[in-house]
């Protein structure tokens, strides 16, 4: 699809579009999609109190992501495939904030070095370079700082014919909120509805020390995508509350 094309498809989306001109175009592809339902006083500890966690039927929920991030690439120039095309896993929770739904990033790991850090420069998102190995139905991460690894060998299914209002709360979400030391940062998101297959785990190994009382048995629901086009806006910040009382006082 063009942008143009993608940017007309709007009736599955919870708001309206925004009024400014898009910043990046992106593509997530061939996405692993691994969800786990939490603890939420657990959970608490590691999102800031200026964002509210998001629940579903009560309950809050984390989920993994390991994906091939494709032709990204600034709204006005080409994608550069050594540093556009890289394959990337995020640890998300669900969240709201300003009356929209959206996801926060509790990790973000890039298999190529350059990648994390041009990212990580421009969107303030916190990348970080780990080993990252994928072959057609396997994926494998290793981070030895963070003595993180992630191993999956999959088999994908056929597509998912109608999707539940858990599928939808999981994967619908067109709004990003991350934490900086000074503000909240917003992110707009559109793409159309994720096309969404069966997966079966073959075999499948998750070490995050960090997380290992939120991602510490089998996944409660998994997914797997094709992919989607993405069209992204630039950052709004929102100054966290403390700061907002210190300018007060």
């Amino acid at each position: 699809m063009t942008t143009q094309e993608i940017l007309n498809i709007t009736e599955h989306r919870p708001w309206k579009m925004p009024t400014e001109k898009w910043k990046f175009y992106q593509e997530w592809n061939n996405a692993v999609f691994l969800h786990w339902q939490v603890d939420l006083q657990e959970l608490q500890t590691l999102v800031p109190t200026d964002i509210e966690i998001d629940l579903f039927d009560g309950k809050p929920w984390v989920s993994l992501v390991a994906f091939t991030m494709e032709k990204i690439r600034p709204r006005i120039l080409p994608h550069f495939s050594p540093i556009s095309d890289f394959d990337e896993i995020n640890i998300r929770t669900y969240v709201k904030k300003n009356n929209k739904a959206g996801v926060y990033f509790l990790s973000i790991e890039g298999g190529t070095q350059i990648s994390c850090k041009i990212a990580k420069t421009l969107s303030e998102l916190p990348y970080r370079y780990s080993k990252i190995q994928r072959q057609k139905t396997l994926y494998h991460s290793e981070n030895g700082q963070f003595n993180d690894r992630f191993f999956i060998k999959y088999k994908t299914g056929i597509e998912l014919e109608e999707k539940t209002d858990l599928d939808k709360w999981l994967t619908e979400r067109y709004a990003l909120f991350q934490d900086t030391k000074t503000s909240i940062n917003e992110y707009e998101i559109h793409h159309i509805e994720w096309p969404t297959y069966q997966v079966d785990i073959e075999e499948i190994e998750i070490e995050y020390p960090r997380f290992k009382k939120l991602l510490n048995n089998m996944p409660d629901r998994k997914h797997y995508s094709t992919g989607v086009q993405v069209i992204t806006w630039d950052k709004k910040r929102i100054k966290k509350r403390a700061e907002i009382a210190l300018n007060t006082n």
